[in-house]
């Protein structure tokens, strides 16, 4: 292959790779220059603040683009009036005065900033109107008008790039997060279980809760920049709170399992029980495996019918092992991860059928039928 070649096809990966930095560089490049030509028509002062606000204001995703428009807007505006006010009505014809006005003037603002991070860009609109007249040789109050239109500009120009140039979706990003964190599940599930056989790494065990905590905090994040972008969309879509509310209780599952799997099970136990849990091991996994195949490709939800058999063979097996009195002479410790594995196990199962019901909720198939999210006995139980 030649080095040209070669060169294409390392440039096309890594624009596969970036290809969401890449449409960010192109919207924001477009509304740089649509806003400067904005500017020009509309003969505004200084065109350079509306271009600066339209940059900053387009982000990776409709819905961020949306939020820190909305913020940046009202803090320009509440920035504006109360320093062009102080402008007006406070007299600075000497250098104390002058000295005393802006800080009237500011320090509201930065108190604003610092109790609520949304109104950030209220202290700079603060200094930029008070100090305007000096650059625009034009009133206190003609400043603030100015200084609004100006960024009213800049948002409007790029909230429009960000909805119709290469629009990135924070609900398509969030369907990425989720499959994302569905497949580390999958991934880490077994090495959980593994810790009831076996002695496990605690640094290890630690850094997998730690790596599924960070996917969920990504989720986070950017579920609820979906819900500020599903007001800009004309059709109806399916919440993602649901969704995210599912995936911390899975989260939560898989923590309890990790803290009953700190140290191997009993011998006598472990020989029955091994089998059932490297079942229900195995199925949970394939199936969250099977449900971020679905949800990113909006198809209905795999069966559950695997796992919810592996969770009731688990859950006859410890019965039956309780009616015959093994589990008479374990230690309180034993017996307390044991029931902590059997309540991780039921929560596993409601949890998974909430799963199901999200991934249908998000598909473009026919939804999950009744019979398959159909209530079953429990894996765990008394002693």
């Amino acid at each position: 292959m030649s080095p040209v070649a070669t060169r294409w096809r390392e440039l096309r990966a890594w624009s596969t790779t970036h290809s969401a930095e890449l449409r960010l560089c192109v919207r924001s490049t477009t509304a740089a220059v649509l806003t400067l030509a904005a500017a020009q028509l509309l003969h505004l002062p200084i065109a350079l603040w509306a271009v600066l606000t339209a940059v900053i204001l387009t982000q990776i995703n409709v819905g961020r683009s949306l939020k820190a428009s909305t913020d940046y807007l009202l803090s320009t505006l509440g920035g504006a009036i109360y320093a062009g006010a102080i402008g007006a009505l406070v007299p600075h014809d000497n250098a104390f005065a002058v000295f005393a006005a802006l800080a009237m003037a500011l320090a509201p603002a930065v108190l604003l900033a610092a109790l609520y991070p949304r109104f950030s860009a209220a202290p700079f609109t603060a200094v930029m109107v008070f100090f305007g007249p000096t650059i625009t040789h034009t009133g206190p109050i003609a400043a603030a008008v100015e200084r609004v239109i100006e960024v009213a500009v800049g948002c409007v120009v790029g909230l429009l790039v960000s909805l119709f140039v290469l629009p990135a979706r924070a609900q398509d990003l969030a369907i990425e997060a989720a499959t994302g964190m569905l497949s580390l599940m999958a991934r880490f599930l077994p090495e959980l279980f593994a810790g009831f056989t076996q002695n496990l790494d605690e640094p290890a065990l630690s850094d997998i809760q730690n790596r599924i905590g960070e996917a969920l905090a990504r989720l986070d994040k950017i579920a609820m920049e979906a819900s500020h972008e599903r007001i800009t969309r004309l059709g109806a879509e399916p919440d993602q709170r649901p969704l995210l509310r599912t995936m911390l209780r899975l989260r939560h599952d898989l923590v309890i399992i990790g803290r009953a799997a700190v140290a191997p099970l009993p011998e006598p136990l472990r020989q029955r029980l091994a089998p059932p849990l490297a079942r229900v091991s195995e199925t949970a996994a394939d199936y969250l495996r099977s449900s971020a195949v679905a949800l990113s490709a909006r198809q209905a939800p795999p069966s559950l019918q695997a796992a919810e058999s592996a969770l009731e063979g688990y859950a006859a097996e410890l019965t039956a092992l309780r009616r015959e009195g093994a589990t008479r002479e374990l230690s309180d410790e034993v017996l307390e991860r044991i029931f902590a594995l059997g309540f991780a196990l039921d929560q596993l199962r409601l949890h998974l059928r909430d799963l199901a019901r999200c991934v249908s909720e998000f598909a473009t198939a026919p939804s999950l039928a009744p019979s398959k999210l159909a209530p079953s006995s429990g894996a765990g139980g008394s002693r």
